[in-house]
């Protein structure tokens, strides 16, 4: 099907009206019995775990995309995989940045699908929390190994695939929702989440200078298209390649970008979260100034970033810094990745006090990717 066609806004619409059948099903009726709900809450609670995933399976044996929820699709190149984490473990810290700077407020700007965020209230009143809940699902499925049999990303997955059965359930249960918006976190909205955090992190790492060869592009879109997948995204709006992923984007952009209260103000909050642990000499208007920079002026003025530009030889360290990362020899991946995740956790005080043995989520601490 000619990719014009197969992002159609007649096409579009329809993925705005399907969320995720399978897992939603599965929580009404679950949530239908008080004991099976209280179990599966416990089960939310534990730590993130291959051995908490084999737990679930013993009790819904039933439940395909449970007892599936390990399964590659038979297009997953594990190689390529491999090569997306690596290229993840090299780059993690910037990519981490680029999180708070680029991809969630590209996600704000998306303003029937932001509203998620805003009725539920999880950024506006629990900001630093749930930045950081988002950070560790993506430090854990980016992981090296983390596919394998006992890495994390099968069941992280399968956390934040019930966690968006949950959340449409909530908003679907009060009287707040527009139906005109289509269904919380719809397919058309993972869709556009899911590259928020692929070809977007990958835009902004060649806008700051990274030189990022399109192998290593191939291969990070890839993995992010196994985990959105594995989250329930429909392998129609699961771009085969960044030309199709350029295109998806821009009919998303299209079509769903505009200002809107509830984006500016999930905005405020995240800038107000990125200025509270800035550790940096960066003033807040350098960072509010590389913010602009990284998401262009339109989608800067829809989200009421007001900042002076980044001075032109600010912008030119930047890009130089990021050059020189790029072909700075790797070393040992597996090592610099753990250093980085190590290093991260030690630097969030939600995480270090609150976890002190280990991540113990609840079913409001999963991120709503």
């Amino acid at each position: 099907m000619p990719e014009k066609i197969k992002y159609s806004d007649v096409y579009l619409d329809s993925r705005r009206l399907l969320a995720d059948p399978d897992a939603d099903t599965f929580v009404e009726e679950v949530f239908a019995d008080p004991i099976r709900k209280k179990k599966l809450q416990e089960w939310m609670m534990l730590e993130t775990s291959s051995d908490a995933l084999d737990q679930l399976k013993l009790d819904y044996p039933h439940v395909s995309f449970i007892s599936n929820s390990a399964d590659l699709p038979d297009w997953a190149e594990p190689e390529l995989m491999c090569q997306g984490s690596a290229f993840f473990a090299r780059h993690s810290e910037m990519i981490m940045s680029l999180l708070g700077l680029l991809s969630l407020p590209y996600c704000y700007t998306a303003a029937k699908g932001a509203m998620v965020l805003h009725l539920t209230e999880l950024i506006r009143k629990q900001t630093t929390k749930r930045l950081f809940d988002t950070a560790i699902f993506i430090w854990e499925v980016l992981a090296p190994g983390a596919f394998d049999e006992k890495g994390k990303a099968f069941a992280e997955i399968l956390k934040v695939r019930i966690i968006h059965a949950f959340v449409r359930q909530y908003i679907l249960s009060n009287d707040k929702w527009d139906q005109a918006w289509g269904l919380p976190v719809n397919q058309e909205d993972m869709a556009g989440t899911n590259l928020s955090f692929s070809l977007i992190v990958i835009r902004g790492l060649r806008k700051l200078g990274y030189r990022v060869s399109k192998s290593d592009e191939e291969a990070f879109l890839h993995i992010w298209a196994v985990i959105g997948f594995l989250s329930g995204l429909e392998k129609e709006l699961i771009p085969e390649n960044p030309i199709q992923a350029e295109l998806l984007d821009g009919r998303i952009k299209h079509r769903q970008f505009a200002s809107s209260v509830h984006g500016k103000e999930l905005t405020y909050s995240l800038i107000g979260h990125i200025l509270s642990v800035n550790e940096s000499k960066a003033t807040a208007n350098d960072i509010r100034g590389l913010m602009r920079y990284l998401l262009g002026d339109e989608i800067s003025e829809q989200l009421a970033i007001d900042s002076p530009a980044l001075p032109a030889y600010k912008l030119i360290l930047i890009r130089l810094l990021g050059a020189v990362k790029s072909v700075k020899p790797p070393g040992d991946l597996n090592r610099k990745y753990k250093l980085a995740f190590s290093e991260f956790k030690l630097r969030n005080p939600a995480l270090t006090t609150n976890l002190p043995a280990g991540r113990q989520p609840t079913t409001n601490n999963q991120p709503l990717a």
